[in-house]
């Protein structure tokens, strides 16, 4: 069975689908993950009217998943990256890690710290096993 993955997008407002995908392709080349393998996109719920976000998501093929502020802050503990600036303002410490996780499953796990390319980051986190 091959392993799937969520990738998590963390971002400033007003990002582009290109900045986006750059941050998504860089996150892959980094960690030798396939798009193929990347079953969904995930991002805050707040982060929904996110133009670029949505663009991307569509770009790559990929399904995007709003994720409940209640999901980002149960997923917290588990991510490897924290910014004091995002906690204060998204109560999480990494919203792309947070992201990824939720949406993987309680059992996910990161494949690494998130992947930083400007005002984007992207997280990978590997879905849990459903057997």
């Amino acid at each position: 069975m091959t392993t799937k993955f969520v990738a998590g997008i963390g971002s400033r407002r007003g990002v582009t689908a290109r900045e986006v995908r750059a941050a998504v392709e860089g996150a892959m080349a980094r960690y030798e993950v396939k798009l193929c393998d990347i079953s969904l996109m995930a991002t805050p719920a707040l982060k929904g009217s996110e133009a670029g976000i949505m663009t991307a998501a569509l770009d790559l093929g990929l399904l995007l998943v709003m994720v409940p502020q209640a999901q980002m802050e149960a997923a917290a503990a588990r991510t490897v990256s924290h910014s004091d600036r995002v906690v204060a303002l998204m109560g999480v410490p990494s919203v792309a890690e947070a992201a990824a996780l939720a949406v993987a499953g309680r059992r996910s796990s990161l494949v690494g710290p998130r992947f930083v390319l400007g005002s984007v980051t992207c997280a990978l986190a590997r879905e849990e096993d459903k057997t």
